[in-house]
């Protein structure tokens, strides 16, 4: 099992050939090729049109369900569909895993160009206004403009827990032709009033008087 994760781990970078999976995960071809496509009959593990390893499609399912089992995620949904309603632009819920972030809630807006996060996604921490929040526990709103991606604006908000620190970050994403190069000041309230809600709907902290 801890071969099986190391070698899924080693994908979340994206795709690699085999021998590139063997590099990253330190193991023999053999063990890595065995693993490799024990995990592909289980849906865990796809190859690309190169026919490199990447990982599978059954991975987002799972990750949608862990994503719903957390209570973090379904209390935060009433707060996030006002955000994205209110915005008119995609939002996202993260939690810190290690040295990424992880997308437990998501929800698109409905325009048609938009930006995508799958529940699930695992992104680094040291791109983007939601990893900033999580890895330096900013106060107030953080922006970013095409940091992650090209092309793409963000807004984040910690949601903190009882003792100030971060637990997740709230944020709002779109394409900069709508969100434009400071999109802190269109959604920056927005986005902290949501990450307060999120707090007091989950008991994180009482909502003020």
């Amino acid at each position: 099992m801890d071969k099986a994760a190391t070698v899924l781990g080693a994908l979340e970078a994206g795709p690699r050939s085999l021998g590139e999976l063997v590099e990253a995960t330190g193991f023999s071809r053999a063990t890595t090729h065995r693993l490799a496509v024990a995990l592909e009959v289980h849906g865990l593990v796809r190859r690309d049109e190169d026919g490199r390893f990447a990982l599978g499609v059954r991975l987002v399912a799972l990750g949608r369900a862990a994503a719903e089992a957390l209570p973090l995620s379904s209390a935060a949904q009433p707060a996030l569909r006002a955000l994205r309603d209110a915005t008119g632009e995609s939002v996202q819920l993260y939690v810190r895993e290690g040295d990424r972030r992880v997308c437990v809630a998501a929800l698109e807006s409905p325009h048609g160009l938009r930006t995508i996060v799958p529940m699930g996604a695992s992104l680094p921490l040291d791109a983007g206004s939601a990893g900033r929040v999580l890895s330096e526990g900013t106060d107030g709103w953080v922006d970013s403009v095409g940091e992650r991606e090209a092309g793409v604006a963000s807004v984040s908000a910690a949601v903190r827990g009882p003792d100030g620190a971060p637990v997740a970050a709230v944020s709002v994403s779109g394409p900069i032709e709508r969100t434009s190069r400071r999109p802190g000041d269109r959604y920056g309230e927005a986005v902290l009033a949501a990450a307060r809600e999120i707090e007091a709907a989950t008991g994180l902290r009482p909502r003020p008087a």
